[in-house]
């Protein structure tokens, strides 16, 4: 290789490259603090990102399909209006959804919890009333039921002493909380804030990236860069979509199912159903599950029963609603979805299971691009299929 001023510059950058991350490795201690330092700067700008990509999908669709439709006098003011209209609209509609959650399904629970308070400890002899009626037959299983012996008086007071001892070391941490409650408030607002920005000058937001990228990249990496975000907006877009609206559905039909069948707590249950059906494959079973508790306690034959009407909804919302619903939104195989939520669950939890469904599509669909392309490159596509 000649060494003249061109190779001798690659040489210098590869050399400095080369320090740096051998720098970075020896004091990793001290990167990472940098990184969380400089996290917690950005994390406002990060959250009002997100706030604003949540508030932007409906309010997209009332932009397009409800106020662009009307025949404004002003045609010049028509476009700000619009978007001013369609940001509060759905800035009200999302506002009214936790309202409703606050002060329908928060009351109801605390009364549920009392409820459940009173009546767990006459539960288990109604468990042993209930096997008598139905193992009458069978003296083994009748001698085992009730040879067992429950101190509630002992578990009530274990409770009330975790309880007492969680209090006393959040009252113990009172100005930590404090702290914290007041970080989370200033970020919240500059998040929301940064939010409003980002929504109503996202045009112009857009225009400013591209000439950013146009400037300092090479055209092909700005027009890949721009697809990929195309597809993964398109993607997240979609999924959060179809995964809301399919909730509300099968929300709705707990609830007229259970209020038909005279089931109790029908409201609470579905709500729960519905907030749980946002956790892809496995969500909804866990409100299955709290639903099938809180009616064990009153009924244990309706217990069974909702367990069956539970069976029959999923089937009916499996594949009727959700394959029009939500169909192919993420364009994702289903031993892929599987995998997703699994990886999310480990690594992020709840949130996880949500973002990496979507994240892996666009993933799987960018790496589908490019298999394709290489098999037609090479004149083996059709040997394949």
């Amino acid at each position: 290789m000649e060494l003249n001023k061109e190779n001798m510059k690659k040489i210098m950058l590869l050399i400095v490259f080369t320090v740096l991350v051998l720098a970075c490795a020896i004091n990793y201690k001290t990167v990472f603090q940098y990184i969380a330092v400089f996290f917690g700067i950005i994390f406002p700008f990060v959250l009002g990102g997100i706030i604003a990509f949540i508030i932007n999908i409906p309010m997209r669709s009332l932009e397009k399909n409800l106020f662009g439709r009307i025949p404004w006098k002003k045609k010049e003011k028509r476009k700000g209006l619009i978007r001013g209209l369609s940001m509060v609209t759905a800035m009200a509609l999302i506002v009214a959804v936790v309202v409703l959650v606050f002060f329908v399904v928060v009351p109801q629970l605390g009364d549920t919890v009392m409820e459940v308070s009173n009546n767990i400890v006459q539960f288990w002899p109604k468990v042993q009333e209930w096997a008598m009626k139905i193992f009458s037959d069978n003296p083994e299983i009748m001698e085992w039921v009730n040879s067992i012996e429950i101190d509630w008086e002992s578990l009530l007071k274990q409770a009330i002493s975790f309880l007492q001892t969680g209090a006393g070391t959040i009252l113990g941490s009172t100005f930590n909380v404090a702290k914290v409650i007041v970080n989370f408030a200033t970020n919240f607002a500059v998040a929301f804030v940064f939010a409003i920005y980002v929504l109503l000058q996202k045009e112009k937001l857009q225009v400013q990236i591209r000439k950013v990228m146009y400037a300092f990249l090479p055209e092909r990496v700005v027009e890949s860069t721009l697809d990929v975000c195309r597809l993964a907006n398109k993607t997240f877009s979609n999924f959060l979509t179809g995964q809301c609206l399919e909730a509300v559905i099968l929300g709705c039909m707990f609830v007229i199912a259970m209020s038909i069948f005279r089931f109790p707590y029908a409201l609470l249950i579905g709500v729960l159903i519905a907030f749980t059906a946002l956790i892809p494959i496995f969500g909804a079973f866990i409100g299955c599950a709290v639903g099938t508790f809180l009616i064990l306690i009153e009924n244990p034959m309706q217990a069974l029963g909702f367990i069956i009407l539970f069976l029959v909804l999923q089937q009916i919302e499996g594949n009727l609603i959700y394959p029009h619903v939500v169909g192919n939104s993420v364009g994702l195989p289903s031993i892929w979805v599987l995998v997703a939520v699994t990886l999310g669950a480990s690594l992020m939890g709840v949130a996880g299971m949500l973002i990496f469904i979507p994240l892996l599509s666009v993933i799987y669909t960018l790496f589908r691009r490019h298999v394709y392309k290489r098999l037609k490159k090479r004149k083996v596509l059709e040997k394949c299929e």
